[in-house]
């Protein structure tokens, strides 16, 4: 008789990874960070128990849309209030909270539940080339998108 492994959430070991986002394209980038977030790239990975890393972006006001993206593409909020809803273009999220970008598709991309919440936790995205996690000692990711 044959049994699933399945992953127990203390024995997880977890990874730093340190991710450079300076010419990358969005989507692509997001799909690499979601799929580290969730631990799709390890043998042990059972889905309702988190098994992903810990992912560091750094430089993500640099990040890139193809086409026309920057004017078209717009980022709703909603207060809660009758009337209550903004709407910011792309070049003026990258302008003021540049890592907002790359936060919202990453957490598109993850699961709507307390379990995708908790893996959106271990994303720490910075708009320059510093980032105060070198205790972590990441490793650079190299990723195959561009």
């Amino acid at each position: 008789m044959r049994t699933t492994f399945m992953a127990k959430p203390n024995a997880v070991e977890r990874k730093w990874y340190v991710i450079d986002a300076s010419g990358k394209r969005v989507g692509r980038l997001a799909t690499e960070i979601a799929t580290l977030l969730r631990g799709k790239h390890k043998p042990e990975y059972t889905p309702h128990v988190d098994t992903g890393d810990f992912v560091v972006v750094v430089n993500c006001e640099k990040v890139v849309f193809t086409g026309t993206k920057w004017q078209t593409k717009l980022y709703r909020r909603h207060s809660g209030y009758p009337g209550g809803l903004k709407e910011t273009k792309a070049i003026d999220v990258l302008n003021t909270h540049p890592e907002r970008i790359l936060m919202s598709a990453v957490k598109g991309m993850l699961p709507h539940n307390s379990l995708g919440a908790r893996q959106l936790t271990k994303l720490h995205v910075y708009a320059g080339a510093e980032h105060p996690h070198l205790a972590q000692q990441p490793i650079p990711y190299e990723s195959a998108s561009n």
